[in-house]
């Protein structure tokens, strides 16, 4: 059983995650801000706080993408891994505008991640 989808769906998560860390140490170098030093003006600490989240969820993002690939099937997990990687680019845009703009994409991803859980439960039950 090939997860090809699935597959893609890390990629893309990478990606946006490597965007972000990018974001951040671009912050850091126009502000001057010296690692290990985490505070600075609002845009700075906005786009690593965005980076520091997006990792919090991704530790529980990814099992759940991958346990629903296994347990229901590669197309259901990239569905909720599409929704997910949505949600947190739109976190992470409306986080850099404004931190009260974030509540849109954060509620994005995190519904997909309860709903790769529960797929992944739905696919065990089935099983």
């Amino acid at each position: 059983m090939h997860n090809t989808l699935t597959a893609w769906i890390t990629l893309a998560t990478i990606t946006i995650y490597f965007w972000m860390g990018m974001n951040a140490a671009r912050a850091r170098v126009k502000h001057g801000i010296k690692a290990p030093v985490m505070d600075g003006p609002i845009e700075f600490m906005s786009v690593h706080r965005v980076l520091a989240n997006t990792l919090e969820q991704m530790a529980v993002f990814l099992p759940a993408l991958w346990m629903c690939a296994v347990f229901l099937g590669d197309a259901w997990a990239a569905a909720g891994g599409a929704l997910w990687c949505v949600g947190r680019v739109l976190y992470a845009l409306g986080y850099y505008q404004d931190p009260s703009r974030r509540t849109l994409g954060f509620t994005m991803s995190f519904s997909a991640t309860i709903l790769l859980m529960l797929g992944t439960a739905v696919g065990i039950l089935m099983h």
